[in-house]
């Protein structure tokens, strides 16, 4: 495969997958504007005044949708005017299964770049497993007690490490140009059995609970989240609960190649960080 080494948008660095899609590309020497509110080039969704300066000598973009999808096909037609020649966009595994306004934005994202007329290649991972330790479970996990609407359905929890790597890969790339990738960790665990790893590589009693969706609702209202946040994580469950997700899939392997990290080896290394103690 033909490597490029051009200057890349890096949108979202300063989170989850933004954050480490950066370094791999710096320490690949690639130049890269890593883009965010409050990172070191200033990009706001909702300010198109900041996003041509974001766009200055990018020839690829990689692209986290905000949650309304309003913005985003201008921006897609702004990027490609300004010289964008690719696109990686970051979804999420089931996508196409998910009712009602959650999961808009990576939906009009994935359209977006489909009718922009240059390269795009798409990424739907799985769960990441870093949910647990950086923010959803974090926390529920700490007190000892983690208690969810799932039920017995495995999901392939994806390393976010794996994610990035992934990204970066297919940002510098040739050959995957129209393609959909689902990333998924190497075997399925029901959320009871991440809880049961997470438990033993950490030293601490961790209880599962299932709850009913509206249980879930209610104890997620008791705790203060807002409204929207609430419809949020109800959508994340009711998109797991039918299996849409629990298949594993050989996304990382595929651009990669190699298998992914597992989940085991993930809680291990998180662990020993200090993520819940």
């Amino acid at each position: 495969m033909t490597t490029h080494t051009d200057r890349i948008l890096v949108l979202g660095a300063t989170g989850k997958t933004g954050r480490r899609v950066v370094p791999r590309l710096r320490t690949a020497g690639v130049a890269v504007r890593a883009a965010s509110r409050s990172g070191e080039v200033r990009f706001d969704w909702f300010r198109p005044e900041t996003w041509q300066a974001a766009l200055e000598g990018a020839s690829a973009v990689y692209l986290v949708a905000p949650d309304d999808p309003g913005p985003v096909p201008g921006f897609v037609k702004q990027a490609v005017a300004a010289g964008a020649g690719r696109f990686v966009v970051l979804s999420g595994r089931g996508i196409e299964h998910v009712d009602g306004d959650f999961g808009q934005g990576m939906a009009v994202a994935e359209q977006a770049v489909r009718d922009s007329g240059v390269e795009w290649t798409i990424i739907r991972p799985n769960n990441f497993s870093q949910n647990f330790d950086e923010d959803l479970w974090r926390e529920p996990l700490r007190a000892g007690r983690l208690a969810l609407p799932i039920g017995d359905v495995p999901e392939p929890f994806v390393d976010v490490e794996d994610v990035a790597e992934v990204a970066a890969a297919l940002l510098t790339r040739d050959g995957h140009a129209g393609r959909v990738y689902e990333l998924s960790g190497p075997r399925g665990l029901t959320f009871a059995e991440a809880a049961g790893v997470i438990a033993r590589a950490s030293g601490r009693a961790i209880e599962y609970v299932e709850l009913t969706p509206e249980e879930y609702r209610d104890e997620l209202l008791a705790a203060g989240y807002p409204e929207a946040a609430v419809r949020m994580l109800g959508a994340l469950f009711a998109v797991h609960r039918p299996g849409h997700t629990a298949e594993v899939t050989d996304g990382v392997r595929r651009v990669l190649g190699r298998e992914p990290a597992g989940f085991e080896s993930y809680a291990v290394r998180a662990a020993a960080g200090g993520a819940w103690s």
